[in-house]
């Protein structure tokens, strides 16, 4: 443990700089040429590109397609929708010149896609049998940060947005919260173990130009919110200043109803922060890139030859399993370097181990080692993964619950939200109540029922609690 203090900071004393340090040692990220962009590395890609098909399959099954649009937008578009272009017009980049020519109208690099969905929506859907309209894409946004973090806030980053356009209210609510809840809350608790609360958010923190927005939220490590996911109903606003109409079945024009959602590389942030705890990295099996490293304890061809054969014995029982035959750093060194890196199952393989028939095996989430008899391994590894699966979520729930107070008052919430979440009545904090909270730096993350759910989009409950909390 003294070595391990030496690489990074705790998460107990000193979050801010664990997450820094963490970032940096496990090989994660690096800041880009220009600042607040980012650079992702190869080991946290790989978690991206899981995280993209885990998304993506969960997105389609919904019903909808992918598409691409461009990256630049005329700054017209934005300009139709007033309290869009309101809301994001501090994080705007500009283009005003390109081929050495000043542009006769700016454009804007996309910082969401709603206007331009909604330019191309109304050219596409004519009639009632266009819709519902499902479109997706995966692409990359910008909005200019002041304060950069790595994955948590970025002036450009990776992600996926939804927009989809609807005949009626109801089914533009109902498709929105199937996304929010079989993609997005499905994803994150059963693929990153990380339980969050699906609510409302607050009409003062509503994305731009939203009749509603729903949001996943999580705490972090050190009692921090952070949003995961968003979806949002967006009435007419966009179908209204985009015209985008169709002809119903008896001949009436009609506008349509649009939603929109996303999720981004912020969700790795969340991971990170989510489990992480001093030795590093903890990586939920579901999306771990390696679920299992063999690491042979001796350079000798019997070893070799071993963990050989383990590595593809795991492959064949579906099982992703990577050697480390690295003859330098020594065996203490890879150990703790694949300890930072989160890898939830380490399979150790030496002279000793295999006279006895077994392995040596060490599971992330828990402390100590245990043996394993080489015969059982491939039969036994893939339901000790799972189980981790299960544990990691449960623990993470019981920090969660254990972090949360119901409140009654604006002061007891003030003072619960210095270390976790605080519940307290809606009607009691109010909009009122809200303002002075943000004045010591604490936002409504989410409003829900008294049960903990999602309020109905289309009549929700007027006997809501608000979740209050410090956030990223």
């Amino acid at each position: 443990m003294a070595e391990r203090q030496k690489v990074l900071a705790s998460v107990d004393t000193d979050f801010p700089r664990w997450y820094q340090d963490v970032l940096e040692k496990a090989e994660l990220a690096d800041n880009g040429p220009v600042r607040g962009t980012m650079v992702i590395r190869p080991y946290a890609y790989a978690m991206w590109e899981r995280m993209q098909s885990e998304v993506d399959a969960r997105i389609k099954a919904t019903g909808a397609e992918n598409v691409y649009l461009p990256l630049f937008i005329p700054q017209s578009y934005l300009e139709r929708e007033a309290d869009h272009v309101e809301g994001f017009s501090p994080e705007l980049a500009v283009v005003t010149h390109a081929g050495g020519k000043e542009l006769t109208e700016p454009v804007v690099v996309r910082p969401t896609s709603e206007t331009v969905f909604g330019e191309l929506m109304a050219k596409w859907i004519q009639s009632h049998r266009d819709l519902p309209m499902l479109l997706n894409q995966w692409a990359n946004v910008v909005r200019w940060e002041m304060r950069p973090r790595l994955f948590l806030r970025t002036s450009e980053f990776l992600w996926q947005e939804g927009h989809t356009a609807h005949a009626t209210r109801e089914d533009a609510a109902a498709y929105a919260t199937r996304i929010h809840l079989d993609v997005y809350k499905d994803f994150l608790e059963n693929v990153l173990a990380i339980p969050v609360l699906p609510g409302f958010k607050s009409p003062s923190e509503r994305f731009a130009g939203a009749i509603n927005t729903m949001t996943c939220e999580a705490m972090m490590g050190d009692g921090k919110a952070l949003q995961m996911a968003t979806s949002h109903e967006l009435g007419q606003n966009f179908s209204t200043a985009f015209d985008i109409t169709y002809t119903d079945s008896s001949g009436t024009v009609q506008t349509t109803w649009t939603t929109s959602w996303g999720s981004s590389t912020r969700m790795m942030g969340g991971l990170f922060m989510s489990h992480g705890d001093d030795s590093g990295l903890r990586i939920p099996p579901r999306i771990a890139p390696h679920q299992v490293v063999v690491i042979a304890v001796k350079d000798d061809d019997r070893t070799l030859d071993a963990a050989k054969r383990i590595v593809a014995d795991l492959a064949t029982a579906g099982v992703r399993a990577r050697l480390d035959a690295r003859i330098t750093p020594g065996f203490g060194r890879r150990a703790t370097e694949w300890e930072l890196k989160g890898v939830p199952l380490r399979v150790e393989v030496g002279p000793r181990d295999l006279d006895a028939a077994q392995v040596t095996y060490a599971r992330r989430d828990a402390e100590g080692k245990s043996t394993l008899s080489l015969a059982d391994l491939a039969s036994t590894i893939p339901a000790l993964l799972d189980q981790m699966q299960d544990d990691m979520l449960a623990n993470a729930r019981k920090r969660l619950a254990a972090r949360t107070t119901h409140v009654s008052t604006i002061d007891e919430a003030r003072e619960a939200a210095k270390t976790g979440f605080a519940v307290i009545d809606w009607a009691v904090l109010g909009e009122a109540g809200e303002k002075e909270l943000n004045r010591d730096a604490l936002t409504v993350r989410c409003l829900q029922t008294r049960d903990g759910q999602m309020p109905d989009p289309l009549d929700p409950e007027q006997d809501l609690v608000a979740i209050v909390a410090r956030s990223y």
